[in-house]
Order: structure tokens, then sequence, then C-alpha cells
């Protein structure tokens, strides 16, 4: 069976584990949206210089 000790353990090394996921999963998310948004002004800007040599 398991000890109390390795319970008590496993449990700081778990609960450590999803903190610093969660903490991992924030930054990221928040740094996609600046990506996500960098792209889709980038493909802005490529629709409007396109557009005008279209209609030329």
């Amino acid at each position: 069976m398991i000890s109390d000790a390795e319970l008590y353990r496993l449990a700081i090394v778990l609960g450590c584990s999803a903190m610093v996921l969660l903490v991992l999963h924030s930054f990221l998310e928040a740094n996609a949206e600046d990506l996500e948004t960098d792209i889709v002004k980038e493909k802005k800007v490529a629709k409007v210089a396109a557009a005008p040599a279209k209609a030329k």
C-alpha cells in the first residue's frame, strides 16, 4: 500500500505540475491571440495591395 508520506509527495508533485501547466497554457494562449491578430492584419494588407492590381 501507499504510505502517507508517498501520498503527500504525490499530491504536492501533481499539484505543482498542474499549476505550472495552467500558467504555461495562459501564457501561450495570450501570445497566440497576438500572433493570430498579426496574421489577420497581414492577410488584410495583402488583399488591399492585391485589389488595385486586379483593377488595372
